[in-house]
């Protein structure tokens, strides 16, 4: 059973067993997190895509690391104006790993 997923702004394909990073989340207590909203689940060829399908879906993933992701530079400039700052980011990730897909 495979299903997409949306967090973070993006979307991910999943199928239980599968490890990605995504943008950091808040897991419970027991470390897991509930992933919703799913946007399509397929199992075997069969495929859904509609709301009322999908009304009850959920998918359940262990957070298993929180990384931290390359730096990013940002320089800003003003022309003819002596005008420059320069600052960096680092986007915080968490490692999840997918355990059921529920629908």
């Amino acid at each position: 059973m495979q299903a997409v997923i949306a967090t973070g702004g993006k979307q991910y394909r999943v199928a239980v067993g599968d490890e990605l990073e995504v943008e950091r989340l808040h897991p419970g207590d027991d470390g897991t997190v509930t992933l919703q909203p799913v946007m399509v689940v397929g199992d075997d060829g069969a495929v859904s895509a509609t709301p009322d399908a999908l009304d009850g879906a959920s998918v359940t993933a262990t957070v298993v690391d929180e990384t931290r992701g390359p730096k990013l530079t940002v320089f800003m400039y003003r022309n003819k104006t002596g005008y420059r700052r320069k600052t960096g980011h680092r986007q915080r990730h968490s490692r999840i790993r997918i355990d059921a897909i529920d629908v």
